[in-house]
């Protein structure tokens, strides 16, 4: 029996910097210097010269497949062997031949911010430009929340030294920083802060605690820092918004996301009135760990079920394929396909990269699937999780690149609906034991904690935070009542004494990224719009099928909230589908409580 299966690239090119690839490559940054320099001179869209921004943006599509090949290849060769040093040296060449494409998208918006608006409406209704009149819409909408060129060019010069050094100032600091571990026998340990979280998923509460509170004995010592790099961050940050002409400090990432204030609000309002219910998650879980309350340091801990097997790398594959062709024949066939042909890396093996992902060519419009396969229900469910993405990709294919591109809200849709369907069929399957049914359930409860009680905390802490930045800089003591505060609220009685975690705000490296902001809450989003997708799916059975991979295909080409509205009749602006997402998870909290006092006693 294999362990896993390795992948075949051949289809990318023959082999690592063969004559082809080397062509390629010359080929496409020949064709990354020719458009910058006329995008740079063709100047602002006009009538004049409608025809010549035509070819520009053909040009520009096609660009942008070739990028997108010669990425994923160099992606995969580099996540599959990390410790080859060709492979990492490409790998950094292509973030600087990115960054010169960047070049070319500065180029374009500011051809098209003082475009006159007749002019504007003419250009997009030319007929090999309609079908993405509304990329083009979206373009200068951000075009328009742009300084001038100057300006901008010299924000980019300035964050190299500036903006973004807070941010690898940061990598640095958490990458050094070590805790004394104390260990219950009584030893301690000099403990690299990166374990600290596997730590807190220990079975024994005791260590748990003691990396929980040492962990935040080494932060506390870096505290001063840390406030000063988030204060740093979001002072540029609200700065350059203002001066770009964002009214507020969420719209950034709005239209990042692709929906509206009103969509945002909507869920996060269906999770403050789903409080109460979401709580019992978060109860049920301590009350199977044998404790009244949750720590912050419980939230990942695992349950002690007993019997659960080890999966071959045959029989993952099985289980993933009898799940599938029970509820979606067509994603089964998929995935049969997609092994056939050797897009999935899953050989666990010294080297590679930790995690998974999904990565694929707008060229070729194939899909490689990428992780180790070490034998959990957990492993499968990423093996899962992982194909959905390819999937989704699979309904964009003959698209143009940018209809291709959909948001991070409507990234993991595909994905987490796959993951639902494979515990469904676990569930539902008369050879599952009560371990793998538990373990199946923990999983879901474990997902619920994170998406509805940890995620709305990070969300309402950055939120309050950027309230009180507007106002000046924020102390350390607030940055630790604001965090504070804000777990409190979310929790409620679920947490015990003492165990809200003061310095998350310092720890959590996503509060850092300067190329983001509010990075947290689309996979709250993602979550909640699988779940309410399943829930349809339950209700209208196979009918809804259909209807779902148009969502999917039109995924890229409108906002959010629109192609959920268009495809399936979903009105994303008001709390009532939220609210029946979020409570979805109720027969499933049930079914948790009786196994466990089934399984566990």
């Amino acid at each position: 029996m294999s362990k896993g299966v390795v992948w075949d690239l051949t289809s990318y090119f023959n082999s690592f910097n063969s004559p082809e690839m080397q062509q390629f490559k010359k080929e496409m940054n020949a064709m990354i210097g020719k458009m910058q320099a006329e995008s740079g001179a063709l100047g602002t869209l006009s009538k004049g010269n409608l025809e010549q921004w035509e070819k520009l943006l053909l040009d520009f599509e096609q660009l942008t497949r070739r990028l997108s090949h010669y990425g994923s290849y160099v992606g995969c060769l580099h996540s599959a062997d990390a410790n080859n040093e060709e492979y990492g040296k490409e790998s950094a060449e292509t973030d600087s031949i990115g960054a010169e494409f960047s070049k070319i998208v500065i180029n374009l918006k500011m051809g098209l911010k003082n475009a006159d608006n007749a002019d504007f409406v003419t250009f997009c209704q030319r007929e090999k430009l309609a079908d993405i009149s509304f990329h083009l819409g979206e373009l200068r909408e951000e075009a328009q929340k742009t300084m001038s060129s100057e300006l901008e060019n010299l924000a980019a010069d300035l964050s190299v030294d500036g903006f973004s050094s807070w941010d690898r100032l940061y990598n640095v600091l958490a990458g050094k920083l070590c805790f004394d571990m104390h260990w219950p026998d009584g030893r301690v340990e000099k403990t690299p802060m990166a374990q600290c979280r596997s730590l807190m998923q220990d079975s024994d509460r005791k260590v748990r605690q003691a990396a929980f509170e040492h962990g935040n004995k080494a932060w506390e010592q870096v505290e001063d820092v840390c406030a000063a790099s988030l204060n740093a961050i979001s002072g540029t940050r609200l700065l350059l918004n203002r001066r770009r002409g964002f009214d507020h400090f969420l719209d950034v990432s709005l239209l990042q996301s692709r929906i509206s204030r009103k969509t945002l609000d909507a869920m996060f309002n269906a999770i403050a009135e789903c409080r109460p219910f979401i709580q019992k998650l978060g109860k049920a879980k301590a009350k199977a760990l044998g404790q009244e309350k949750l720590a912050w340091y419980d939230c990942e801990a695992p349950l002690a079920i007993p019997s659960l097997n080890r999966y071959s790398w045959e029989e993952c594959v099985s289980m993933v394929e009898k799940a599938f062709a029970r509820a979606y024949p067509e994603l089964c066939s998929f995935f049969k396909d997609a092994l056939t042909k050797k897009w999935v890396e899953s050989e666990p093996r010294q080297g590679k990269r930790p995690g998974a992902f999904c990565t694929g060519s707008l060229l070729t419009e194939e899909s490689r699937v990428f992780m180790s396969y070490a034998g959990s229900l957990n492993d499968i469910s990423t093996l899962a999780h992982e194909i959905g993405h390819a999937f989704h990709s699979a309904q964009l294919r003959g698209l143009r690149p940018l209809r291709q591109e959909y948001p991070m809200t409507l990234a993991e849709s595909a994905s987490t609906f796959a993951e639902i369907l494979l515990a469904e069929g676990i569930m539902t399957d008369p050879d599952s034991s009560d371990a793998q049914k538990l373990s199946v359930l923990t999983a879901t409860v474990n997902h619920g904690i994170a998406f509805l009680i940890d995620i709305p905390i990070r969300f309402n802490f950055e939120k309050a935070f950027h309230e009180e930045r507007m106002r000046g800089e924020v102390s350390v003591s607030r940055f630790k009542s604001l965090m504070t505060e804000a777990m409190q609220s979310q929790f409620g009685d679920l947490l015990e004494a003492n165990g809200a975690n003061p310095f998350f705000w310092a720890s959590k490296m996503h509060f850092y990224l300067t190329g983001v902001s509010f990075y947290n809450y689309p996979y709250t989003f993602g979550y909640l719009l699988s779940r309410g997708l399943f829930e349809m799916f339950k209700r209208e059975g196979k009918a809804f099928l259909p209807k779902y991979q148009e969502f999917l295909r039109y995924s890229g080409s409108d906002m959010a909230q629109s192609v959920a509205q268009k495809t399936l009749g979903a009105d994303l602006e008001t709390t009532e589908f939220w609210k029946r997402a979020i409570m979805s998870h109720e027969p499933e909290l049930a079914e948790f409580e009786t196994l466990v006092k089934k399984v566990l006693g």
